[in-house]
């Protein structure tokens, strides 16, 4: 998952919101150490999270049509395209000012822990915040944005737009992974930040 469902599953805890956006920057187990309990359970969150979602049943599935192309990096780019999924999810977000809200939200709780942030991220944090990357998962254009990022972080990955051609005509099929996802993701993640909490 990515940032919109690493934010969204912090559930409005500062803490955990801010581990759980963090955690790509803070390496080794030992560097946990180095921040307050709250900010460490949602790096540990963070990491069960990803762990649980590349072992779920349907992510394996929806990988398949994506790696003879992008080999590795067809978990990341799942990834990003599981936060459209979550953006336009009405069950969860059932309007466009619904998901709003909680974006500004989100920017509001992460600026509240800014001394913990690392230096990575406090570099991009400010133009996520501008440009709003949490809501502009819902479009299509901010999708196509965001793997066009994920391109220019990764240096190594082929041109972006066969993932953007196989993520439009599998729309509904990867949607269906989704659904089969996001529901088993969600029990899992109430029950381990309540444990990690405790």
């Amino acid at each position: 998952m990515n940032y919109l469902a690493h934010a969204f599953l912090s559930y409005d805890h500062a803490g955990l919101l801010t581990g759980n956006m963090i955690a790509d920057h803070v390496k080794g187990q030992k560097a946990i150490l180095n921040f307050p309990e709250e900010i460490a359970a949602g790096i540990h969150l963070h990491r069960k999270i990803d762990a649980f979602t590349d072992q779920h049943p349907a992510v394996a599935r929806a990988r398949v049509w994506f790696r003879e192309h992008y080999h590795l990096y067809a978990g990341p780019i799942l990834d990003t395209l599981w936060d459209h999924y979550l953006a336009n999810d009405p069950a969860l977000f059932p309007s466009e000012e619904i998901l709003k809200a909680f974006t500004n939200r989100t920017y509001a709780l992460i600026h509240t822990t800014r001394e913990w942030h690392p230096a990575a991220f406090e570099r991009y944090f400010p133009h996520m915040e501008a440009h709003d990357w949490l809501y502009n998962y819902r479009s299509l254009q901010g999708i196509r944005k965001a793997m066009d990022g994920l391109l220019r972080r990764a240096k190594t990955m082929p041109p972006i737009q066969e993932a953007y051609d196989i993520f439009i005509g599998r729309y509904y099929q990867l949607g269906q992974c989704y659904q089969e996802l996001i529901g088993d993701l969600i029990g899992y993640v109430k029950k381990e930040s309540t444990a990690l909490l405790a």
